[in-house]
């Protein structure tokens, strides 16, 4: 990508679009082209034809989705499959007729396996079953990235997907019933600490293994490889190291500053035992990750505490 090259994020108004948008910015990119879901519905297919009809973006990342945690994924299957379905869709098949140079797609790691091997290379995709909390989710994002590779190799395009493990930073959603564990977590035990609540309850029983990334990390990597990765296979994009759900609630606990106990109720679900990324290929390229834990939750509990408005969302 040029300085002034037409940069089409979708989705910059959430967490990960946000970080890209910044990223670009840092790196000195000034025709950067957005639109609010008001100005754009990314389901409605006139609207994104017309769209890119009119403003023809030489590069997009692909950055919106419909996204939640266990509760949200598991209560609304179907709203879930088709949003994502139909945003990605419409948003990779525009760009394609309209002439889009690259484009780049934005998955999840919950694409993998329920089973996968640990760590998860990128080739491990569609080897078994999904896991089935978040397989609406997994199946739309697994079409994505398969509609991405079918156009390159039916029309030559150079279309490519990165697979971010579980992210957390500014811009998150702290929704009390829609957000991912760790933001989940930051709001649960802020409110906790200031009702002086004596304890705090956390969904299974804590010994699930997670890893996560700070999103401007992933940002960083996703111009990274816009300028210097060409591919049909996804890359993955983590830290490579992860930890126990027990010891992350106890890392935020200790951030946020809240002294009670901490109580694992059993009858809720963990989900995946276990997802760690294998990083080895976006090494091999020369990206390697920032921010550790520890800071990158200072960091999210200090973005928390500046916009109290987030967690309404």
């Amino acid at each position: 990508m040029f300085q002034d090259s037409k940069i089409y994020v979708a989705g910059h108004r959430g967490m990960v679009g946000s970080a890209i948008v910044r990223e670009l910015r840092r790196q000195g990119y000034i025709n950067i082209l957005t639109r609010t879901h008001g100005e754009l519905d990314l389901i409605n297919q006139r609207a994104v034809d017309d769209f890119f009809a009119a403003e023809r973006p030489e590069y997009v990342f692909l950055a919106a989705a419909k996204v939640g945690g266990i509760e949200a994924n598991s209560s609304a299957l179907a709203d879930f499959m088709y949003d994502n379905m139909m945003l990605e869709m419409n948003v990779i098949h525009a760009a394609w007729r309209n002439g889009c140079k690259k484009l780049e797609f934005l998955g999840s790691s919950c694409i993998y396996p329920r089973m996968a091997p640990q760590p998860m290379p990128e080739s491990c995709l569609l080897t078994s079953e999904l896991e089935k909390t978040n397989e609406a989710y997994a199946l739309a994002k697994i079409s994505g990235l398969k509609y991405c590779e079918y156009l390159n190799r039916q029309y030559g395009t150079d279309y490519i997907s990165v697979m971010p493990t579980n992210l957390y930073g500014p811009n998150d959603n702290y929704h009390p019933t829609h957000s991912h564990v760790l933001p989940a977590l930051i709001r649960r035990f802020h409110e906790a600490k200031e009702s002086g609540a004596p304890e705090v309850v956390c969904w299974g029983d804590g010994s699930p293994l997670r890893e996560f990334l700070y999103v401007d990390d992933l940002a960083n990597l996703c111009v990274f490889l816009m300028n210097n990765y060409s591919g049909n296979e996804t890359v993955n994009a983590g830290t490579g190291k992860e930890l126990t759900i027990k010891s992350l609630a106890e890392l935020v606990a200790a951030t946020v500053g809240y002294e009670g106990r901490i109580v694992w109720d059993t009858t809720k679900p963990n989900g995946t035992p276990r997802k760690l990324l294998d990083v080895s290929k976006a090494t091999r390229l020369g990206w390697t990750y920032r921010t550790e834990l520890e800071a990158g939750v200072r960091l999210a509990y200090e973005d928390f505490l500046s916009n109290p408005m987030r967690a309404e969302r």
